[in-house]
């Protein structure tokens, strides 16, 4: 999502995020209605309404209407219903959280368990195992092979119990084997 989109969608939700402006609407669905009604209704003083329909008509959701000195305000359904069919796509929101929240929530999984360059200790998570496990097999080279010795010498950089982690690596599909030879497949896998 654009930097565009998100300020559109904050300003829809920064729209509805106010009782008066909901309840404004809500009588708005069943008729067109003045300031004096709605304020009546709402049991608003007439400027506090007014500023709520200020907002609501910026925003597009309300349309105001002039007959003769009294204006009239009605609600703009269809914009209502193709903003929030528009900004609540399950693709826009999930774009919301994509890239960004996935890096950092990987990062803090190597602070949390890593000191410097160290494993402090091999995730129970599968998720979380995954992320480190991933963080160690970017420690080979793309297209070399190794011996077990090799391997084992590289992960013990990081951690004492390498024969946990070459086994980790093959379940995992990061690493394959053949005759005590190691290399890394080409494509790391996703969660």
């Amino acid at each position: 999502m654009g930097e565009d989109e998100i300020a559109a969608a904050l300003s829809f939700f920064k729209g509805l995020a106010d009782e008066s402006r909901l309840r404004i609407l809500g009588l708005l669905a069943e008729r067109p209605r003045s300031v004096e009604e709605l304020a009546a209704g709402l049991d608003l003083r007439t400027p506090t309404v007014s500023h709520h329909l200020q907002t609501l008509r910026r925003l597009g959701f309300v349309e105001m209407d002039q007959e003769g000195t009294t204006h009239r305000y009605r609600l703009d359904l269809r914009r209502l219903q193709d903003l929030s069919r528009e900004l609540l796509a399950t693709d826009k929101v999930r774009s919301l959280a994509a890239g960004d929240a996935d890096a950092a929530w990987e990062r803090k999984v190597l602070r949390d368990f890593f000191s410097g360059e160290e494993l402090k200790e091999i995730p129970a998570s599968r998720k979380k195992r995954l992320v480190v496990l991933r963080w160690l097999a970017e420690r080979f080279e793309n297209g070399r092979r190794y011996s077990e010795r090799e391997v084992n010498e590289i992960l013990r950089r990081h951690h004492p119990d390498v024969a946990t982690l070459r086994r980790e690596f093959i379940a995992t599909g990061l690493m394959q084997r053949e005759e005590s030879v190691y290399w890394r497949t080409p494509q790391p896998p996703q969660d």
